[in-house]
């Protein structure tokens, strides 16, 4: 088989850049190594900055997020049980939109269905080869047999454990890195939203963040020892030390419920450079990794696709500079990315041996956000999204 873009990963980044390339008449063939129903089961964050809205809607695959969406025109910060409301609309005139990462790629897989588009899912041993010549190729293991595909290039779009990253010579990768040392405790549950817009919560005891999916469907996190064991956390014990960290006018009226999903995630911060090597470009979270605090994850995985998406319908036009531009334009925006989630977390959270004069610290600055428009300003501004 040839194809002029081998994509490997097919979640939500590799979903989008294929249907924008078909858009442009660009070939792609999108090799995923689970099945549909396992990358369809993931939970993931569903807040979206604007220019990710604006990108589902160029690709044709933002119909349903139009209509079941829930545009966000600000959040709540709280310290000591007491909130305050950042206007992203008044500050920044942008929005954000709360649509589940499920649902996004629920309707990127419908769009490229629709167009023919070509995902081998269950695509075992995915290999790059020959990335640094003209003439870059791709086998799997799919039924018992070896495939090859032959391309013209190859996105990265696989993830942190996937191969594509692991392909650039260590000669050549450099790897930044900050682990925090928490976690966050997540409850799905069958409830209505403790608030209409997202409450970010500092407390002495740790972080709390209300969120939601729909409106009768709440998310909700609490920071906890990475190692917790999770049979610890009944719900009952969840939702009182929710009730105890976010503000009390909130925690006295909340509706709780049975817990239909529970997890722990870690944190991290992490970057690969370069993002181009030879014929591969990596995608999403194949280079990075932010801590959820901020909701950039996906929203830098579809900033990359941007970049990446804009560079090869050049090329195919007969300009490749955008090409040999792709690493470092991404780059820019993604160490911007970092930054901000890397300060909202440092602001939010509960750090090991942090003293009294620590909290107050965070508890000024908190307090100097809800008095200053243009600290206010900056947060919605990163918030929102940075321009591409």
């Amino acid at each position: 088989m040839r194809t002029q873009v081998v994509i490997i990963g097919g979640g939500p980044s590799g979903l989008l850049l294929s249907q924008l390339l078909h858009n442009t008449g660009i070939e792609s063939v999108i090799l995923e190594r689970k099945s549909r129903d396992y990358v369809l089961s993931r939970i993931r964050a569903g807040v979206l900055e604007w220019g990710t809205v604006e990108m589902l809607r160029k690709s044709g695959a933002g119909n349903r997020m139009d209509r079941e969406g829930h545009p966000h025109n600000g959040t709540y910060l709280s310290a000591r049980n007491r909130g305050f409301r950042i206007d992203f609309t008044e500050l920044t005139g942008k929005q954000v939109m709360v649509y589940g990462q499920t649902e996004v790629t629920t309707d990127l897989y419908a769009a490229r269905d629709a167009t023919g588009g070509i995902i081998i899912h269950e695509a075992e041993g995915v290999t790059p080869h020959d990335l640094d010549t003209d003439a870059p190729f791709v086998t799997y293991m799919k039924d018992g047999s070896e495939h090859r595909i032959d391309c013209d290039f190859v996105a990265g779009c696989d993830g942190f454990h996937g191969v594509s990253r692991k392909s650039i010579p260590s000669t050549v990768l450099k790897e930044f890195e900050k682990v925090y040392p928490f976690g966050w405790l997540g409850v799905l549950s069958e409830t209505p939203p403790a608030s209409p817009e997202l409450i970010y919560a500092n407390h002495e005891r740790g972080f709390a963040l209300c969120s939601m999916r729909n409106p009768t469907l709440s998310r909700y996190y609490i920071q906890t020892p990475v190692d917790d064991p999770i049979e610890k956390w009944t719900d009952d014990a969840f939702w009182d030390e929710l009730r105890r960290r976010i503000p009390d006018s909130v925690a006295e009226t909340m509706v709780t419920g049975p817990s239909i999903e529970k997890s722990i995630a870690p944190l991290r911060s992490f970057v690969a450079e370069p993002m181009r090597w030879g014929r591969l470009f990596l995608v999403g979270d194949a280079a990075h990794i932010v801590p959820p605090t901020g909701a950039k994850g996906l929203n830098l995985a579809a900033s990359d696709v941007h970049y990446l998406y804009e560079a090869l319908t050049a090329h195919y036009q007969g300009d490749s500079a955008a090409l040999d531009g792709y690493s470092g334009a991404a780059l820019a925006r993604v160490w911007k990315a970092i930054r901000f989630s890397w300060w909202f977390t440092t602001l939010m959270h509960r750090f090991p041996g942090q003293s009294d004069f620590d909290q107050r610290i965070q508890e000024s600055e908190l307090a100097y956000l809800e008095e200053s428009r243009a600290a206010q300003e900056v947060l919605a501004e990163n918030y929102v999204g940075l321009p591409y």
